[in-house]
C-alpha cells in the first residue's frame, strides 16, 4: 500500500502555506508570537469544524492526542488559554481573506446552473439570526433581554456558495448591508419582502442589474397594462406597474402555485423574462433557506468558543472555509455524495492516512466468493 499523510494534512494542503504566511504577517497585532502561530489557531478551529468539537477544551484534548500526526501538519501542542487569547485578540480579518481566496478557487470549479438559461450570475439574498446570551455578547444588541447576531449571505446559484458574508448585530437591518453589495452588471439577484426599499430598487436598474422579490402587501402600485403573450401554468396575471414614486417601469407577476393554491406576487425589474422563469427565480431562493439550514445543523455557528465579536467572526469566517473545502473537494472529485455525507466521512476519517481522492470514491470490490468454504458449497 502506498503511503499516505493524514486526511487532515491532505485537506490544509488547499491552502498554500507561503500565502497563509503573507496573510498572517498582514494581519498581526501586538507581540510576535513565540511557538504558537496563526497556523495553528487556523488547523485547530477548521479542525474543530470539521470534527465537531464543541469547547476549547475539547479542540486541545481532541489535537493533544494525536501525537506526532499534528507534528506533521506543522503546528505544535499549545494549551487552551494560548487559543482562547488568539480568537479573542488577533484580527479575523486574516480568515476574511483567507476565504475570499478559497472562494475565487471554488467559484473557478463550481458547475453552472443549469436551471436556467441566463447569462448573468444568480444571488439568492437573505439574512439569518444567530441567538446569543445578552449577558455573555453584549455587543450582540437584539431585543430588550435578548441577544442576537445577524449572518447576511448572498449565494452564488452555481454550486451554490456563499460569496457575500458579512456578520452584524441582530438589530441591523438586512437593507444596510445589501445597498453596500457590489453586484456585477446583469446579474440576478432574488430576495424576500424585507429587503424592500424603492431606492435601492432605483439603485439596481441603475446599475444593471435585475432583481426578483415579493411584493409587499402595503405597496405603492400604480398599474400599468397587460403584457401580451400566452400565459404559463400557473400565471394567471403580468402586467407592468410603477412602484411609489419612481419613474422606471416594473412588473408584477401574479402566480398560483399548483400544490398548494397559494397566489404569490412577484415585482421584477427584468421586463424580457417569461413569467414562469421569474416565479422559478424566487423558488430557487429556497436554497439559501437550506445552505442556513445546513451550517447551523453541521458546523459550530450556533455556540461560540469566545465572547467578543473578534472571536465570534474568526470562528464564522473559519466554519465558512470549512464549507468551501467540503465544496471544493466536491467539485474536483466530482462524487455526487452530498456535503452532509462528505462531512459524515471526514469525522470519521480525519487522522487516518487515506488517500483523500479513494476516501469518496472507493474502489468496488471484485465480484465472485473469496471464501474456500463457501465455494465448496
Amino acid at each position: 500500500m502506498p503511503h499516505c499523510s493524514t486526511v487532515l494534512s491532505q485537506i490544509v494542503r488547499i491552502f498554500p502555506r507561503h500565502e497563509f504566511q503573507s496573510l498572517a504577517n498582514k494581519h498581526h497585532t501586538g507581540q510576535k508570537f513565540r511557538s504558537f502561530t496563526r497556523w495553528t489557531q487556523f488547523v485547530a478551529m477548521l479542525t474543530a469544524q470539521l470534527s465537531g468539537r464543541c469547547s476549547l477544551r475539547d479542540v486541545v484534548d481532541n489535537l493533544a492526542v494525536q501525537g506526532q500526526k499534528i507534528y506533521h501538519l506543522g503546528i505544535k501542542a499549545f494549551s487552551r488559554a494560548t487559543l482562547a487569547r488568539c480568537n479573542e485578540n488577533q484580527p479575523h480579518t486574516l480568515y476574511e481573506e483567507l476565504f475570499r481566496r478559497l472562494l475565487g478557487r471554488c467559484q473557478s470549479m463550481a458547475p453552472r446552473n443549469r436551471k436556467f438559461k441566463l447569462n448573468g450570475k444568480i444571488y439568492l439574498l437573505d439574512a439569518s439570526l444567530l441567538d446569543l446570551t445578552l449577558s455573555l455578547f453584549p455587543w450582540a444588541k437584539y431585543q430588550k433581554t435578548k441577544g442576537a447576531a445577524k449572518l447576511h449571505v448572498g449565494l452564488d446559484a452555481d454550486g451554490y456558495l456563499p460569496a457575500f458574508v458579512d456578520l452584524t448585530a441582530g438589530r441591523e437591518h438586512e437593507i444596510n448591508l445589501a445597498r453596500t453589495l457590489a453586484l456585477p452588471k446583469g446579474s440576478y439577484v432574488v430576495f424576500d419582502r424585507g429587503y424592500t426599499d424603492y431606492a435601492w430598487y432605483r439603485e439596481l436598474c441603475d446599475d444593471g442589474v435585475f432583481f426578483v422579490s415579493r411584493l409587499k402587501s402595503n405597496a405603492i402600485v400604480t398599474p400599468g397594462k397587460k403584457r401580451r403573450g400566452r400565459k404559463s401554468p400557473g400565471v394567471t396575471e403580468d402586467r407592468e406597474i410603477r412602484l411609489g414614486n419612481l419613474s422606471e417601469t416594473f412588473r408584477l407577476v401574479t402566480y398560483r402555485d399548483a400544490e398548494t393554491d397559494i397566489v404569490y406576487q412577484f415585482v421584477t425589474n427584468a421586463l424580457d423574462l417569461p413569467a414562469q422563469t421569474v416565479a422559478d427565480l424566487y423558488k430557487e431562493r429556497w436554497q439559501i433557506e437550506l445552505f442556513f439550514k445546513w451550517i447551523k445543523q453541521n458546523l459550530k455557528v450556533k455556540s461560540f468558543l469566545g465572547t467578543s465579536m473578534n472571536a465570534v467572526k474568526t470562528q464564522l469566517w473559519i466554519a465558512l472555509c470549512a464549507y468551501l473545502v467540503l465544496s471544493f473537494l466536491k467539485f474536483q472529485s466530482k462524487i455526487g455524495a452530498s456535503l452532509q455525507r462528505m462531512l459524515r466521512i471526514l469525522q470519521l476519517n480525519l487522522f487516518e492516512r487515506r488517500d483523500l481522492t479513494e476516501l469518496f470514491n472507493p474502489p468496488t470490490p471484485e465480484n465472485g466468493l473469496q471464501n474456500g468454504q463457501l465455494c465448496l458449497l
